[in-house]
């Protein structure tokens, strides 16, 4: 009997293959703590069902090249595709941490951004513009 795994499709890029990741969880063996852990599946598609973020089933096959040893079975559930870009955007327009926006302006309730406590002020001047120290000019 042939293996059967159900993952998420994370890449679709290449013609005719896809890349599954199938999530699984196991009992550390020293230590005993349940950990996560991941297999990254090169499966063959022909013809070109799965798209990004999809929930898929697969199937070991014969080699169909150096790292293709799996098959789509099909496809368990389809991704809503706006929603997956719009989590990849807003992963890479995630503010910082002080309250400032990618910008750089201040905070939208209109107080300014300071710096962390402990944190010493930027130096102001002509040497601290220049970016070196006081006396070394």
């Amino acid at each position: 009997m042939k293996t059967r795994l159900r993952g998420t499709v994370t890449s679709d890029v290449n013609s005719k293959t896809l890349k599954v990741e199938v999530q699984r969880r196991y009992r550390h063996p020293k230590y005993g703590k349940i950990v996560r852990g991941r297999t990254v599946c090169h499966t063959h598609d022909p013809q070109e069902r799965g798209k990004l973020g999809d929930v898929v089933e697969i199937i070991e096959s014969k080699p169909h090249s150096k790292l293709k040893r799996w098959e789509l079975v099909k496809v368990v559930q389809a991704s809503d595709e706006v929603a997956v870009k719009a989590s990849l955007e807003t992963e890479a327009d995630v503010p910082e941490a002080t309250g400032a926006t990618a910008d750089n302006t201040p905070a939208p309730d209109g107080q300014p951004v300071s710096a962390p406590e402990g944190l010493a002020e930027p130096p102001t001047g002509a040497a601290g513009a220049a970016g070196s120290p006081e006396g070394l000019a």
